[in-house]
């Protein structure tokens, strides 16, 4: 599949997170529900990772890699616990619209990071997502 597919299934889904998970916390803690959620999401891919058999090359990752590994889930974690509490309390598109601004701070941490380049175009997409996450949000 290509990244663009695969880009727009991650869209479709991430919307379901959003649609069932504020269905789902309806009376529930926002940190027990993201608890919840990050157990069963760890039991579909450790069957995903055994089934397409990708379990066998753990023992090839570098510590370096580890590192990184644990810093995004880590980043994962905290995001999905702020987007529960903001979910519980918010409206789902607004959450969701502001959520999705994560692709700005990506732009820009991955300038100054990874050396990608800020072009005029990625510049004024970036002001069309705040402006257009603005404009959800309210």
């Amino acid at each position: 599949m290509n990244w663009i597919l695969l880009g727009l299934l991650s869209a479709f889904f991430a919307a379901l997170v959003a649609i069932l998970g504020k269905l789902g916390i309806k009376g529930l803690d926002t940190t027990l529900a993201t608890t919840l959620r990050s157990i069963i999401m760890a039991l579909f891919l450790i069957v995903i990772a055994f089934s397409a058999d990708k379990i066998h090359g753990v023992g090839s990752v570098s510590t370096r890699t580890w590192w990184y590994i644990i810093g995004a889930g880590v980043a994962g974690a905290l995001s999905w616990l702020c987007y529960f509490a903001a979910l519980k309390n918010g409206p789902a598109g607004s959450v969701a619209a502001l959520d999705r601004l994560s692709v700005v701070f990506v732009l820009i941490i991955a300038a100054l990071t990874l050396g990608e380049k800020l072009t005029t175009l990625k510049i004024i997409g970036g002001v069309l997502l705040v402006a257009g996450a603005i404009l959800v949000a309210i």
